[in-house]
């Protein structure tokens, strides 16, 4: 497996042969007699995941000491030697998944900063990711981001016509993700990617995006906006799923996670708090929490995660109500 900077049991990309780093060993294990060394199958330069991942790389580590490799960035984040290298060999196939900020519609992303010159993060490896998924002939790079932002009470597009800063230029471009599907943009025209990104958008902003294009001249005219990119919102995508949750086919972390059970079920209960307050008609949601906010016995030990178990001023006593509001809320939408 190789990662970008770390090792991820669920988002690795897996090294299609056991082989030492060094082709000279194993010529000089070969001539000797003793058999080519089994080489490393995992690659990665740190670790990041959840309990039951350290577990996994623990006994993996007792009963093959060989075949994790603890290496520099540099050596999982770019191909060394040229594209006929055994790295290149290693990673056939590739996929490389990378979250990005912003998008547009002919193929930039945005990752590391804003238009005005505000830095967000790092580029960190993604640049890397996806040159070397370019420099495959079986590699592909994978960019997710989320549709739609809130900035205070608006609600804006991840997906631009155009932004004053990139991360990953347009010639750059492969495959994006949204919520709403799957965009993939490498060796299409201008206005097949144009199209495929505005499937993938927020149908609340898709004939804007679409004016857009048209202005620039890269969609015709009379370029209609199909009848299933209408859908792309929060409400389709929830009535598109309800079938799946019901059954449980969604676990909210299908990777395992650190959350106990308290800390699973607050999660969505303050996310839906923190979305109610940035709506423009926040105040009818909030009402609808303080106005049924359920059992008090029933979400005591959720309250006492919170130090809301005992409120002891007006502001708390609100607070409480609100967000076992919340949690009755929540609790009948699963």
């Amino acid at each position: 497996m190789v990662m970008d900077g770390f090792m991820h049991l669920h988002r690795a990309g897996i090294l299609t042969r056991r082989a030492s780093d060094d082709p000279a060993i194993e010529r000089d294990a070969a001539s000797e007699g003793r058999g080519a060394p089994a080489g490393h199958w995992l690659k990665g330069a740190f670790c990041l995941g959840s309990a039951p991942f350290y577990e996994w790389l623990r006994d993996i580590a007792d009963e093959d000491p060989d075949g994790i490799a603890m290496c520099g960035v540099t050596d999982v984040n770019q191909i060394r030697n040229g594209p006929d290298s055994l790295a290149a060999l290693q990673r056939r196939d590739g996929r490389f998944f990378n979250t990005c900020m912003m998008a547009t519609l002919l193929g930039a992303a945005t990752s590391d900063a804003l238009e005005d010159g505000r830095v967000v993060s790092g580029v960190g490896g993604q640049y890397n990711f996806v040159a070397m998924a370019h420099a495959l002939a079986d590699g592909r790079s994978v960019l997710l981001l989320r549709a739609t932002r809130r900035s205070g009470r608006r609600l804006e597009s991840n997906i631009r016509w155009s932004y004053g800063h990139t991360t990953i230029p347009r010639h750059l471009r492969d495959i994006f993700v949204t919520e709403y599907g799957v965009a993939d943009l490498r060796g299409r025209s201008d206005e097949a990617c144009i199209r495929a990104m505005l499937a993938i958008s927020d149908a609340r902003f898709v004939d804007r995006l679409a004016d857009d294009a048209k202005r620039a001249g890269k969609l015709p005219r009379d370029f209609r906006i199909p009848d299933a990119w209408r859908a792309n919102t929060p409400e389709g995508l929830a009535a598109r799923l309800a079938r799946a949750r019901a059954g449980k086919r969604f676990p909210s972390f299908p990777f395992g996670s650190d959350f106990d059970e308290t800390q699973r079920e607050l999660l969505p209960a303050l996310g839906w708090l923190k979305s109610a307050v940035g709506e423009p008609r926040r105040w009818l949601a909030l009402a609808g929490a303080w106005l049924a906010p359920g059992s008090p016995k029933g979400h005591q030990p959720l309250l006492r995660r919170l130090g809301l178990d005992r409120p002891a001023s007006l502001r708390e006593r609100a607070l409480a109500r609100l967000v076992r509001g919340a949690i009755a809320r929540t609790r009948r939408s699963r």
